[in-house]
C-alpha cells in the first residue's frame, strides 16, 4: 500500500479515480506488485489516499475490466497472472452460484443479488451471535441495546452526505419499506393530508401512504427528476404535508436530480413548511450530490436499507430523522413494534462492522454493473436509459409496443419485466416503458437469452391497429 501511496498524484489527472489506476499500474510495472498480490481492501486504500470509497472502488473495476486485476469472489482483488490475460485484457466470466436456473421464467422484474460471500458473511455473523450471552434473549430491547447497530450504520452512510449526523439520527427499521411508513406516521397529520410523489415513483410510496389515508398527488418530471415549478403548482394547490423522491437513482427511470434542482426542491419545501423523504435505497455506489437532508435538515428525512447492495432477506432498513425530529421518529417506532429483534439489531452490527462486508458490496456493484453491460449490448440500438451503478434497464418501446402488450409477450416466452403502469398512478396515462432489472441468481447464458427475447419482441412489435 505504501507505494500506492507514494506515486498517487491526483493533481495531473482530470478524475481521482485515474490517478489511482496510475498509481497500481506504476506499482505493477515497477515489480513492487506482483502477479498474484492481493491490493488493500477498497476502504482501507481510500481511507489512506483521502478519498472516497467508490472512487478507488471505481478504478478497481476499470483495472479489472483490462485485465490488470482479477477479483477473487469473496477474498478480495488481486493482481493478475500473466496466463490469465488474453491479448491484453482479463477474460472474466464471474462465478458466482446459480439459483434458479430450474425455473421456467427469468424473473427480470426485481434486482436479484448475486451471492459473491455475503451469504458466508450471514453465516458466520449468525454462529458469533449464538455466543453472546443468554439474558439478551430474556429481555425487551432497550434503546441502549441499538447503540451498536446504528454506530455501524454511521459506517455504512459513512460516505454519503447527509450534513451533521449523530448515531441519535437513526432509527433501525424492517426495511426500506417500513422506513417510508415510519416517516410517514412521524410526519403526517390531520383527517386528510397530502403526500406528493413523482409522476412514475416507486410503488411503495403509494402504499404507505394509502395506509395513512393520505391523498396521494403526483408532480410532473423529465429525465432530471421533478420539475419545481410543476411541484411549486402542486404544493400550493394541495397544501402538501409531504413529498416523497429519490434523487440518486430515481426509481424506474435511473434518472439522476442535479444539484441545482435539489436546491430549487429544498427551497420550495422550505417556503410551504413541506417535509421531504428521500428513498435511498437503490445506491449502491457513490453519492452524486448533496443529500435533501443537508439542503434542508430541519424537514428533510432520508431512507434506506441493505436490501439492494447485500441482501434483502434480513429486512434491514435505516431512517435519519431531522435532528430536531429524532424524538418524534423514536417514538414512532417504539409504540409500532418496540424496535428490532435485538438478535437481528446484533446481526447488523456485527455485518456492517465488518471489512469484509464493504468489499463484497464492492463485488455485488461489480457483478451487476457486467449484467448492465451484457444487456445493453444485446439491446443497442433502442432508447435503453441505463448506468452501471443502477441493477435496472429504462426501456422506451418502439412505435407498435404498449407496455401491457410487451409484458404479457415477454411473460408468455419465459421472461418477466415490469410495465411503466406499475410506477404511474392509478389514473394516469404512464408511458410505453418497461423496467428490466438485472438476475444474478441465474446462468450468465440464460440472462443473455432473456434479453435477447426482448430483443426479438422489440425487432418484431405487432401490428398497429389504424384509428
Amino acid at each position: 500500500m505504501d507505494t500506492i501511496l507514494q506515486l498517487y498524484r491526483p493533481e495531473g489527472h482530470p478524475a481521482k479515480y485515474k490517478a489511482v489506476i496510475e498509481a497500481i499500474r506504476q506499482s505493477i510495472e515497477t515489480h513492487v506488485l506482483a502477479p498474484g498480490d492481493k491490493l488493500p481492501p477498497v476502504r482501507d486504500l481510500a481511507w489512506d489516499l483521502k478519498i472516497t470509497p467508490g472512487t478507488v472502488a471505481r478504478a478497481y473495476t476499470a483495472l479489472t475490466d483490462e485485465g490488470v486485476l482479477t477479483a477473487a469472489v469473496g477474498r478480495g482483488t488481486f493482481v493478475a497472472k500473466p496466463d490469465k490475460r488474453k491479448h491484453g485484457v482479463f477474460d472474466q466470466r464471474w462465478d458466482w452460484p446459480v439459483q434458479d436456473d430450474t425455473s421456467p421464467m427469468v424473473n427480470l422484474f426485481s434486482p436479484k443479488l448475486p451471492d459473491v460471500g455475503q451469504v458466508a458473511l450471514i453465516h458466520d455473523a449468525m454462529a458469533q451471535l449464538s455466543s453472546r450471552p443468554s439474558l439478551d434473549l430474556l429481555s425487551y430491547p432497550t434503546r441502549a441495546a441499538f447503540e451498536p447497530a446504528r454506530q455501524a450504520v454511521m459506517r455504512w452512510l459513512a460516505d454519503t452526505p447527509l450534513g451533521p449526523l449523530d448515531q441519535d439520527d437513526i432509527v433501525l427499521s424492517h426495511g426500506g419499506q417500513n422506513g417510508v411508513t415510519l416517516v410517514m406516521q412521524a410526519v403526517l397529520r390531520g383527517r386528510r393530508p397530502v403526500v406528493v410523489v413523482e409522476e412514475l415513483c416507486y410503488p411503495g410510496f403509494r402504499r404507505a401512504a394509502e395506509l395513512m389515508r393520505a391523498e396521494v398527488v403526483s408532480v410532473p418530471m423529465d429525465d432530471q427528476g421533478i420539475i419545481p415549478e410543476a411541484l411549486e403548482a402542486v404544493v400550493q394547490r394541495h397544501d402538501a404535508h409531504l413529498l416523497c423522491t429519490s434523487p440518486e437513482i430515481q426509481n424506474p427511470t435511473g434518472a439522476i436530480t442535479p444539484l441545482e434542482r435539489r436546491k430549487k426542491i429544498a427551497e420550495i419545501a422550505r417556503r410551504y413548511d413541506m417535509h421531504i423523504l428521500e428513498d435511498d435505497c437503490y445506491r449502491i455506489a457513490q453519492s452524486h450530490d448533496l443529500c435533501y437532508r443537508a439542503l434542508l435538515p430541519n424537514h428533510s428525512w432520508y431512507v434506506a436499507s441493505i436490501s439492494k447492495a447485500l441482501t434483502p432477506a434480513l429486512r434491514v432498513g435505516f431512517v435519519v430523522a431531522p435532528h430536531e425530529k429524532r424524538a418524534d421518529l423514536r417514538r414512532v417506532a417504539e409504540h409500532g413494534f418496540f424496535g428490532l429483534a435485538l438478535p437481528l439489531a446484533h446481526l447488523t452490527a456485527d455485518l456492517l462492522s465488518r471489512d469484509e462486508t464493504y468489499e463484497v458490496v464492492d463485488r455485488v456493484n461489480i457483478a451487476l454493473a457486467d449484467l448492465v453491460r451484457r444487456a445493453v449490448n444485446i439491446l443497442g440500438g433502442y432508447d435503453v436509459s441505463w448506468r452501471e451503478d443502477v441493477p435496472f434497464l429504462w426501456l422506451k418501446l418502439p412505435q407498435g409496443w404498449r407496455a401491457g402488450a410487451f409484458c404479457q409477450a415477454a411473460e408468455a416466452q419465459g421472461v418477466q419485466v415490469r410495465s411503466a403502469e406499475d410506477f404511474a398512478m392509478r389514473d394516469a396515462r404512464a408511458p410505453h416503458a418497461v423496467r428490466v432489472a438485472m438476475n444474478a441468481q441465474t446462468s450468465i447464458e440464460r440472462f443473455e437469452a432473456a434479453i435477447l427475447c426482448l430483443r426479438r419482441l422489440l425487432d418484431n412489435p405487432p401490428e398497429r391497429i389504424a384509428v
